[in-house]
This record gives C-alpha cells, sequence and structure tokens, in this order.
C-alpha cells in the first residue's frame, strides 16, 4: 500500500491541480462570459430555464450518480485507504477525508463544468431523447467534451492534455480498487484460507478491465451504477451501527485538540471493543498491554459513547 500512496501521491495531485490550472486559464480567456453561465446554472437548477424544468429530475439525478464516484461519500473504499494512514488518532484521518470531498467535487468537477458551458461545447437531450441543445453534433456525452473544450481554446495542446490526465486517473483508480478488493480477500481468508482467491481477483480485474475498453460506455457506467448503490446502501447501514463510535471519537479529539494536545487514540478509554489495531500499535510503542488502561485516561476527560 506504501507504493501505491508514494505513486498516486506524486501523480493525482500533480495532474489535478495541472487539471484545475487549465480550466482556470481557459474560464479566464472567456471572463466575460463567466455571470452569463452562473445565471444559466442558477435558472437550470431550478428549472427556470425554458425546455430544462422537464428534465430537472433526471438531471438532479445524474449529478448524485456522478457525484458519489468523483468524492466516494458514502461509498465505502475510503476507509481502506485511510486506514493505511499513519495518525495518532483516526479523526485526524477523517478530517482528511472529508476535506477531499470539498476537492474532488467542488474544485475538479466544477471547474470541468463552468469550462464546458463557457465553451459552449456540450449537448442536452430530453427525458425522450431529442435535443435540447446541440453544441458539439456528433460526440457522445463524456471526455470527448472536455477534449473538444480544451481543444477549442488550446489547439495542439487539450486532447493531449485531457488524454494523459485520463489515463493517470484511471491507472491509479485501478490500483486504487485493487488494492480495497485485495484487503478485503485478505480478511476473508484470515478464517477460510483460500489462497486462489486472488488469483481469481487478478483475473477478473484484467478481464473487466478489457471488456470496459471494448463496450459502450453505457454499460460501463451502468453496471458500475449498480455496483456503487450495493455498497453504498451497506456502507451506510455501516455507519448507522456505528455512529455512536465516530462521534465518541470525534468527541474525544476535540477534547484533547482543544487542550492543546497532540490527539491521541486510546480505545480502551472511549469503550470502543475490537480496536486491535490501535492496540496492538500501543503495545508495541509504549508497551501497554491491551488489558491495561492508559495513562492518558488518568490525565484527560474521556468523551462517554453513552454522551
Amino acid at each position: 500500500m506504501k507504493r501505491i500512496a508514494s505513486f498516486s501521491s506524486m501523480v493525482v495531485p500533480f495532474m489535478a491541480l495541472g487539471y484545475i490550472i487549465v480550466a482556470c486559464v481557459i474560464i479566464a480567456i472567456n471572463i466575460n462570459q463567466l455571470p452569463s453561465v452562473i445565471l444559466l446554472i442558477w435558472k437550470s437548477a431550478f428549472g427556470l430555464e425554458a425546455g430544462f424544468g422537464a428534465i430537472l429530475g433526471q438531471a438532479i439525478m445524474w449529478g448524485v450518480k456522478r457525484g458519489v464516484y468523483s468524492n466516494e461519500a458514502a461509498q465505502g473504499t475510503g476507509p481502506h485507504a485511510s486506514s493505511a494512514a499513519a495518525v495518532s488518532h483516526p479523526v485526524k484521518q477523517g478530517l482528511v477525508q472529508a476535506f477531499s470531498v470539498y476537492i474532488d467535487t467542488l474544485f475538479v468537477c466544477s471547474a470541468t463544468g463552468f469550462m464546458l458551458l463557457i465553451t459552449g461545447l456540450y449537448n442536452v437531450q430530453g427525458v425522450d431523447g431529442a435535443a435540447l441543445y446541440t453544441g458539439i453534433a456528433g460526440v457522445a456525452a463524456g471526455p470527448g467534451y472536455v477534449q473538444t473544450a480544451m481543444e477549442s481554446m488550446m489547439p495542439g495542446f487539450g486532447n493531449y492534455f485531457v488524454a494523459i490526465a485520463l489515463f493517470f486517473f484511471a491507472f491509479t483508480t485501478i490500483i486504487a480498487y485493487y488494492y480495497i478488493a485485495e484487503t478485503n480477500i485478505a480478511f476473508i481468508n484470515r478464517k477460510i484460507h483460500r489462497p486462489w482467491l486472488t488469483f481469481l481477483l487478478k483475473l477478473c480485474l484484467m478481464a473487466s478491465t478489457v471488456y470496459g475498453t471494448v463496450r459502450t460506455a453505457d454499460l460501463a457506467w451502468g453496471l458500475g451504477d449498480i455496483g456503487v448503490g450495493l455498497m453504498a446502501w451497506l456502507n451506510i447501514i455501516a455507519i448507522v451501527l456505528l455512529h455512536k463510535k465516530a462521534f465518541a471519537s470525534l468527541k474525544d479529539y476535540e477534547i484533547q485538540n482543544a487542550q492543546g494536545l497532540d490527539p491521541q487514540f486510546d480505545p480502551i478509554r472511549l469503550g470502543i471493543k475490537n480496536a486491535d489495531y490501535w492496540l496492538d500499535g500501543r503495545k508495541d510503542e509504549d508497551g501497554v498491554q491491551p488489558e491495561q488502561v492508559s495513562s492518558l485516561e488518568r490525565k484527560q476527560p474521556a468523551a462517554k459513547l453513552n454522551s
């Protein structure tokens, strides 16, 4: 995981920052159109734009589905990568993950939206498939819009930049999802021990990657929507079951932070059971046995689960 994190930490921020900068340059070149674009967004959001009111529900549904893809909120995939972070308190990493939602959706996705609207290179279809607006005929919805928009403003650069950015974003995504799946298999193998499951996972991943490149984007998105929906429902159930522990951890973090301390997580003091990672870490680093109550409990007030 450290190698994956090291590679992704070099590639993803660089490409994301470069993408945002290029989008901002395009917006700056067409800054005189920005007020009309904001007005269009406002009217469309509330169904005030002529002809767009009928597709308001469809637009919201589409936005929610793609928004979940962009930031993985409530999807349940973030904890796998977050759990590999070396922090003294889980809330620290939780706050970082919460901030990543704004980076993904507010910055990157908004940059794409403004860039397309300013250049006018996009298409809008009604529920019945009829064209409501055609700004770029013959191009399917997807990366083609972004490539055309960038190429129109930066000839000879836009197409290649988007293609390279998509390659790295997709490549790091595949690596991350493989790590998530392999971690889940490792958890399953703790009891049933089926080594061939990892090999089967590799075959399935390679097969699905190849299959996705030769089939239509609609099929890939459809299968992805089903998978993400199933994961989200399961994860939301887990969130509901664990919400007391999460709020207790947050309160504990806030108490320690308010005291000017570097927050340290003590699951025993909070009454959280089966936190093996944190117990083992304390034992290795501080010589504290899992059944003992740490000295931190005697020095700081506890955030009880029932408070």
